[in-house]
């Protein structure tokens, strides 16, 4: 986890600070505030760059720049798109790619909208086939698939697939790749480095971590799938507000720090857990006998800020959570601040009623997991 100089010329650290920033100009910010405009001085032909606040803003360009620089750096022929939400982003790749007759392949453990996303698919007359993640069983449903989603690590069970070789396999299909990011950000992995023509990701997560700001992003090649999608987002208009635009360009001046924190905290947490014997299903991509680790070794340059484990009932579930003190009983993940969640509450998930998603913030180490070991032992009771 350290900050080595990586493709682009700097190390993560410096580029996450300087990501995105305009050349400097005298008596300006270094990062120029928020612009509130519906529209623009435009006299003339529309050539400019900037003509009505649906189609461009020059915080999102400033924002756009940075996440590109961080999900593909050093690459040209890159761009990126930043939405109002997550689903936004998702939204945009799936149905700004797919027609009528069309087939795509989910993860049938991914995010607990993607079946709220099927049922629309399906409405439109899109095929939807669906395998899980783990043990890159997404192979056996590709072929005469248009597009492939790839969620890894999946949410919330955080399997991890070989996304290198399903890339290959799609692309001698003739089909587009899609990876959800969000578990890992371009900290964690870089989707397009291994292969994909999407990298989507939810920004409300750990990118910009601090649980005050909703986005989602679209980085792509260059060509006529990003075209498209950029085309949605203007018929749609699922565009974010400039000061949420803000808001994640400045968090993201911190996100090298805020992951590094969180992941090696997020690992003390799994070991700790690994010992108790109420804790079952544990799960977490970075310890050494997990499932998934070989391959995610392989893939993710870190490993991640959630934790995931099973307790044996609800009720021991609820009673662990509410007897925490440092970690709050939310929703999301990816946050400064320590946050886990019964799973089940929401229906949706395949996981067991006692299910506990762990999302490990910056919070001393010590002192987080003497908490959630002190809450397994109160609970207990």
């Amino acid at each position: 986890m350290s900050d080595s100089t990586t493709a682009g010329g700097a190390g993560e650290g410096t580029r996450a600070v300087r990501a995105g920033l305009p050349e400097p100009v005298k008596y300006e910010p270094t990062l120029p505030g928020p612009v509130f405009a519906a529209h623009f001085h435009l006299p003339g032909e529309p050539t400019g760059p900037y003509t009505y606040g649906r189609d461009e803003n020059p915080t999102w360009t400033h924002l756009e720049r940075a996440v590109g620089e961080l999900e593909a750096p050093g690459q040209d022929g890159v761009d990126t798109l930043v939405f109002a939400s997550g689903m936004a982003a998702i939204s945009s790749v799936l149905f700004s790619q797919l027609r009528t007759g069309d087939t795509v392949v989910l993860p049938s453990d991914g995010y607990q909208a993607l079946p709220l996303v099927r049922a629309q698919l399906e409405a439109y007359g899109i095929e939807v086939r669906t395998a899980p993640t783990g043990g890159d069983a997404q192979l056996g449903v590709l072929d005469g698939a248009r597009l492939l989603w790839i969620e890894s690590p999946s949410n919330p069970g955080l399997d991890v697939c070989d996304i290198r070789r399903l890339v290959e396999a799609a692309h001698a299909r003739g089909a587009l790749v899609a990876v959800d990011n969000t578990l890992a950000t371009p900290l964690g992995q870089r989707p397009l480095e291994l292969g994909a023509d999407f990298s989507v990701a939810s920004g409300t997560k750990q990118l910009t971590g601090h649980g005050d700001v909703l986005l989602g992003y679209v980085t792509g090649r260059s060509g006529e799938p990003m075209t498209a999608v950029r085309r949605w987002r203007k018929i749609v208009g699922a565009i974010p507000g400039p000061m949420e635009a803000w808001l994640a360009h400045r968090s993201i001046a911190t996100l090298q720090m805020r992951v590094d924190r969180q992941c090696s905290t997020a690992l003390m947490v799994a070991q700790a857990l690994r010992d108790r014997p109420e804790v079952s299903g544990l799960r977490y991509p970075g310890l050494a006998d997990d499932p998934s680790h070989q391959v995610a070794a392989r893939q993710m340059r870190r490993f991640g800020c959630v934790v995931s484990f099973a307790l044996p009932t609800r009720a021991r579930a609820e009673r662990f959570l509410a007897e925490l003190r440092l970690v709050d009983d939310a929703t999301s993940f990816g946050g400064v601040r320590s946050t886990a969640e019964r799973r089940g509450r929401w229906g949706g998930d395949a996981v067991p009623e006692g299910f506990i998603r762990l999302s490990v913030g910056a919070e001393d180490p010590e002192d987080l997991v003497a908490d959630v070991l002190r809450a397994l032992d109160e609970s207990a009771r």
